[in-house]
């Protein structure tokens, strides 16, 4: 099942949940490594965890892209043909 309509206080919710991170702590211009200390494998388990719940693919240079909560709603929007 695929979700078509992106909202950003979901994604931010499904992000703070994986991170196990308070809501407000998601801010969308936090970045996740310097602000939010996430590794490398938190943030696999976040793409994972997106991938699974919007029923998309991410490639690497997407991966990449993804920074921060904007940056990862840029991502899913396009991915979502949004």
């Amino acid at each position: 099942m695929t979700t078509t309509a992106l909202d950003k206080d979901d994604l931010r919710r499904t992000v703070a949940e994986v991170l196990d991170l308070d809501v407000d702590d998601i801010t969308d211009t936090a970045s996740f490594v310097d602000d939010l200390e996430v590794d490398s494998l938190m943030a696999l388990e976040v793409v994972v965890v997106l991938e699974k719940k919007y029923g998309v693919k991410l490639r690497e240079g997407e991966l990449k892209r993804i920074s921060c909560l904007d940056a990862a709603y840029q991502v899913m929007l396009e991915k979502l043909g949004g």
